[in-house]
């Protein structure tokens, strides 16, 4: 029996340990998508807690917990700081098989020296501790930023955003940076009753006055312009499925002047929408040498009772299962035909989606000065940030691909812990590639493989999302 989460946690065979060892765990993170914000980070203010650290705004935890049983004031409640820790260290020995087992013990060990399970017996003890150090000048957001030895932080960010603290996090001397990344969700989900209040907001801020699809446009180039100014190298936007209906300009015009006079949008005029905003959005993204994700297959607040009583991103959302793999390779041909296709990224939340995704990308790749794969299937992502996600993900990704191509790892979260993610990922990439080797399926050659690896963790993001830093 292996002894829980020693210095060869998860790492099966010596090749996989000479691989992490020397060649994954000292490598710079560049984390090119979160929801850290960059006031947060600026304002540089100690954490008032582990609760705060850990569930003040983390849906995967509040998932487990009430999956759990536990009561909704533990969660996101009123009740105290401890008594919310404590109820989520009662939990933790249940979790067998789940992430969060894994990264909780990671963060405790790495970040607090803590090296045995957390229980509800020792939660006062683990909490005291935790809450000491977070006490700490370098256990503020910036000091934590640096101790995960985190080079580079691409932000996600509203186009209406001032971006104040990405200025003024540019005067800094850091030891990291931290860029924005263009998230036009408000500007694209038409069928939402927010849509018109949110194109006064744009317009607002943009100085143009948005009365049909061409002045939103004219006013998304003006924000996509002025987030290029201030170091955006990298776009995010998020669909429950691809849409593919194509329109001229006059009819999307139509549909959104008819959505700004109160008039709601049938489903085909929102696939009009939406297929034409990505198209132009793809074109604008293509002109600057930005890199384009795209998150897919997600159902938001499936609990209307949950919405109603919580609102969204509380841990009620889930993976769809629509189909939307022709619509995918078509738009994907119209985005390559227009302005040329942009370096694309595309994280599908339901793994029925994998494959079609990586093979529809393999038909986009081509020559370019990077040597890397222009389009590409995006990590395990959310629901699928597991250990068999990621190896089924990197399964099909060398199967159907180029595995020394992939531009890695992500953290997606909102807390300054979850770095130690990057860790996880490292260990299972590292057994998958020496497994080849241990199993006679791939020659041992530790000076190539181990640049595979170094790659993986960080030298392809930097390609394909042209952030600086070094």
């Amino acid at each position: 029996m292996n002894k829980f989460m020693t210095d060869d946690f998860m790492l099966d065979n010596e090749y996989a340990k000479t691989l992490y060892h020397n060649y994954a765990k000292d490598v710079p993170i560049f984390d090119f998508h979160c929801h850290l914000e960059a006031k947060e980070i600026y304002e540089n203010e100690n954490i008032p807690s582990i609760t705060k650290a850990w569930l003040g705004g983390d849906h995967y935890k509040w998932r487990v917990m009430r999956a759990c049983g536990v009561e909704e004031k533990y969660i996101t409640g009123d009740a105290d700081d401890f008594e919310k820790f404590e109820k989520y260290a009662e939990i933790m020995p249940y979790l067998i098989g789940n992430p969060i087992y894994h990264w909780t013990h990671l963060e405790l060990k790495n970040y607090f020296g803590i090296d045995y399970p957390l229980n509800k017996e020792n939660a006062k003890e683990v909490y005291d501790k935790c809450n000491e150090l977070l006490a700490k000048d370098e256990y503020r957001p910036q000091g934590l930023i640096k101790m995960s030895n985190v080079a580079a932080v691409c932000t996600t960010n509203d186009p209406t955003d001032t971006l104040e603290y990405h200025k003024k996090l540019e005067k800094e001397d850091l030891g990291f940076v931290v860029k924005p990344a263009f998230r036009p969700d408000n500007a694209i989900y038409i069928e939402k009753d927010s849509f018109n209040s949110y194109l006064n907001n744009l317009s607002d801020v943009s100085g143009i006055k948005i009365t049909d699809f061409t002045s939103l446009k004219k006013a998304l180039i003006q924000r996509i312009k002025f987030f290029n100014e201030n170091g955006c190298k990298a776009s995010d936007q998020a669909f429950q499925y691809i849409p593919y209906r194509r329109a001229n300009e006059d009819e999307v015009n139509e549909i959104v002047r008819r959505k700004i006079s109160g008039v709601e949008v049938s489903k085909e005029e929102e696939e009009k929408f939406k297929t034409e905003i990505l198209l132009f959005l793809a074109g604008e993204y293509k002109k600057l040498d930005w890199a384009m994700e795209i998150h897919v297959g997600v159902i938001r607040n499936n609990s209307k009772k949950m919405f109603e009583a919580l609102g969204a991103d509380v841990g009620g959302d889930s993976q769809s299962d629509l189909a939307f793999s022709e619509n995918l390779a078509n738009i994907l041909s119209d985005i390559e035909e227009a302005e040329g296709m942009p370096r694309t990224i595309i994280f599908p939340l339901n793994p029925k989606d994998q494959y079609p995704i990586m093979t529809i990308a393999g038909s986009f790749n081509r020559a370019n000065e990077e040597k890397i794969s222009t389009v590409q299937l995006g990590t395990a992502w959310w629901h699928l940030d597991h250990k068999e996600g990621m190896i089924d993900q990197m399964k099909i990704f060398s199967q159907v691909g180029v595995l020394s191509k992939f531009v890695g790892m992500l953290t997606d979260s909102r807390s300054f812990l979850s770095y130690p993610r990057h860790e996880y990922f490292r260990r299972i990439l590292c057994n998958f590639i020496g497994g080849f080797v241990e199993r006679g399926e791939y020659p041992w050659d530790e000076k190539f493989l181990g640049q595979v690896v170094e790659d993986i963790c960080i030298n392809n993001a930097k390609k394909f999302i042209k952030v600086d830093f070094k």
